[in-house]
């Protein structure tokens, strides 16, 4: 960057703290025509947004809501990692324990359908703490359900609580960080996946000799989170302008600059107004392909994914391995998807959301076929760890994707949709899955049926418009 541009873009940063949109030397006329708001008195969030500095306190909330991911993934793999435990304990098949996998992504996507108009209502940060609490009282409950259908029905509720977390957090994220930080942070808050996924290993591991009861009650423990959030978190200021909030707007961009970008009190803060009954604008206009495009890539996505995950540990041991020996692999994956996160979040920043989306998901469809194939002990690891690399660094970037094609009003109900999509593939998956596996389908044709869908995600995603670097609305 040339130091005209720098003291250019530093002059824009003072106009808007003064609530200015002057004419700024150094900037081309359509960069001066974006720069000017509706009225003399009106500064878009979003355009506040590109000039504001990163510091400690978008670290903070950056971790804090790391966090929840993290709580959130660990909520989705316990079951899984602890479903061998269950189905000892209440003489359960293939297909009992694959629906009750499935149970908590059936909550999540009705819960979904709620979460999003509901987190326009009460704001991002009470959304998320609200959810956190109440999953962590009925995961708790989960704990002590004395037959099998008490346990489906409360982990059923806990996906319905826990949705919120899972709604809000990626929109919120991408409402809190500067326009030039938006994607390479939004895909490290994807990275919370497969820590959250080591976690669950090791809880289940440490806590197996006890039984699958502890393992579901300590790790709800991890719903006093949300004092963390409570405190470290500011509400997102696109959602307090949105909803007439100008002096807390205000304040919580002052506190994420640290004092460095101040908005006059006589300008107020301009984005598109949150409103009710926003449903049907989903499927409007030119946001009707845009919504039915993402949800299929959801769907595909999710299926291809976790269509795999949810058995790997009776595919594995289809292959030889004990239950052992196949959390341990599964940890080892997910210590490679930390490394696709981070090579994902430095190029997204160079080359685009779409570019590096196609990419990785093409190469995880090639992993996933070598995986299908493979002959050797030596082949299935390498595979295997190249699938999680890219189908994980894939997701980052498809997270940040998402939130990002929707303006304001519409950005936690878009994003509720996407989740919606992902619950029921991930429903379907692991049922349909045990299905082949109780019907004796073999290794390779059940991994290689789970592949075609990531195939299918890359055909959709080439549909979709870029968003790198465009100031959210």
């Amino acid at each position: 960057m040339t130091h005209s541009s720098q003291d250019a873009r530093a002059a824009l940063q003072s106009a808007l703290a003064a609530g200015i949109a002057a004419d700024v030397p150094g900037f081309d006329e359509s960069e001066r025509h974006r720069a000017r708001p509706s009225s003399p008195t009106a500064i878009p969030v979003g355009k506040v947004f590109e000039t504001l500095p990163l510091t400690r306190e978008h670290l903070k909330s950056c971790l804090a809501l790391f966090f929840v991911f993290v709580i959130e993934a660990w909520e989705m793999m316990i079951i899984v990692y602890s479903s061998p435990l269950i189905s000892h304990d209440f003489n359960l098949g293939p297909v009992a324990i694959g629906n009750l996998i499935g149970a908590i992504f059936v909550g999540m996507g009705i819960g979904s359908i709620f979460w999003g108009p509901l987190s326009e209502r009460l704001g991002r940060k009470r959304s998320i703490i609200w959810s956190l609490v109440i999953y962590g009282v009925v995961s708790t409950a989960s704990a002590f359900s004395p037959d099998y259908a008490t346990l489906y029905a409360t982990r059923l509720l806990s996906g319905i609580v826990a949705a919120g977390m899972l709604v809000v957090t990626f929109p919120y994220f991408e409402e809190l960080l500067p326009v030039p930080k938006r994607g390479p942070f939004t895909v490290y808050l994807a990275a919370g996946w497969p820590i959250g996924m080591i976690l669950a290993v090791c809880a289940t591991i440490w806590l197996m000799p006890f039984g699958w009861r502890w393992v579901i009650g300590v790790s709800s423990v991890a719903a006093c989170w949300a004092l963390v959030v409570a405190r470290w978190v500011p509400e997102s200021p696109y959602w307090l302008a949105a909803t007439g909030r100008q002096e807390e707007a205000r304040a919580a961009i002052a506190r994420l600059s640290r004092g460095a970008t101040q908005i006059a009190p006589d300008h107020t803060l301009h984005v598109e107004a949150v409103v009710r009954s926003v449903w049907r604008d989903l499927f409007a206009g030119r946001t009707f392909f845009m919504t039915i495009l993402q949800v299929c890539i959801n769907f595909t996505f999710a299926w291809g994914y976790w269509g795999l995950q949810t058995w790997l540990p009776t595919l594995l041991q289809q292959r030889g391995l004990s239950l052992p020996q196949s959390y341990g692999f599964i940890a080892l994956s997910a210590l490679c998807m930390i490394p696709g996160y981070i090579s994902a979040s430095f190029l997204t920043g160079r080359f685009g959301r779409k570019k590096v989306m196609i990419a990785y998901v093409a190469l995880s469809a090639v992993a996933g076929y070598v995986f299908a194939n493979a002959q050797t002990q030596g082949a299935l690891y390498s595979s295997n760890f190249a699938l999680a690399f890219f189908s994980l660094g894939a997701w980052g970037v498809w997270d940040t994707w998402v939130a990002e094609m929707y303006t304001t009003r519409l950005r936690t109900i878009g994003y509720s949709w996407a989740i919606l999509a992902q619950r029921l593939a991930n429903f379907a998956a692991p049922t349909f899955i045990g299905f082949l596996v109780a019907r004796g389908s073999s290794f390779n044709m059940t991994t290689t049926f789970i592949n075609l869908f990531l195939v299918v995600t890359v055909l959709l995603a080439l549909m979709l418009p870029e968003t790198e670097g465009k100031e959210l609305a």
